[in-house]
């Protein structure tokens, strides 16, 4: 059991039989009353995202969640075929279940298949990866204000704001929480 002081984000919690991952969560104390926590819950297997708010104190039951290493094989159609790299066997995913994932995960990638009770749930991707850009505008002398931006189109097909002087043919390290550029690789 987890109660609401135990809370992370991230952390996978069944709530009325469904299976939610924690988004985001806050505490909210009343000027009367008890406080209450305020939770932004996405339902793991449906994707929709929720908003629930429960008493402080409250206790969720905890899912175990397995994260078994896979390496991204190919797609095919719209299902995506995955490998364990300890066993070999093979797994197939639709879009639901891969979900972001797929805008940061190049074939013979590696990543953490989410497993709840044998089922697969989701993919995790590494905090931070590596991608080559393919499409951006020239940066020119002269633009250098503080801070600008523009976009450029990663191999992936993702699309972020990166500082003028990243040119097309750049390695890129992007944090894949915020899709955000970090530095030149």
């Amino acid at each position: 059991m987890i109660s609401t002081g135990e809370l992370r984000k991230g952390a996978t919690i069944e709530m009325d039989g469904v299976l939610y991952q924690i988004l985001d969560y806050s505490h909210i104390k009343m000027g009367r009353g008890s406080a209450q926590v305020r939770m932004k819950l996405k339902d793991v297997r449906g994707g929709h995202t929720i908003e629930k708010t429960v008493q402080a104190g409250e206790k969720f039951q905890r899912a175990r969640v397995e994260r078994l290493p896979m390496q991204y094989l190919y797609a095919e159609d719209t299902l995506y075929h995955f490998m364990n790299t300890e066993t070999y066997d093979q797994m197939t995913l639709t879009p639901e279940q891969v979900g972001d994932a797929l805008s940061y995960l190049r074939e013979n990638d590696t990543c953490d298949l989410l497993t709840y009770q044998d089922d697969p749930i989701g993919v995790e991707v590494p905090l931070t990866v590596v991608l080559e850009v393919t499409e951006t505008e020239p940066g020119f002398r002269g633009d250098t204000t503080s801070g600008a931006t523009k976009p450029a189109k990663l191999e992936t097909g993702l699309v972020i704001q990166v500082p003028l002087f990243v040119n097309q043919g750049d390695k890129l390290k992007v944090d894949t929480r915020t899709n955000q550029y970090l530095e030149r690789a």
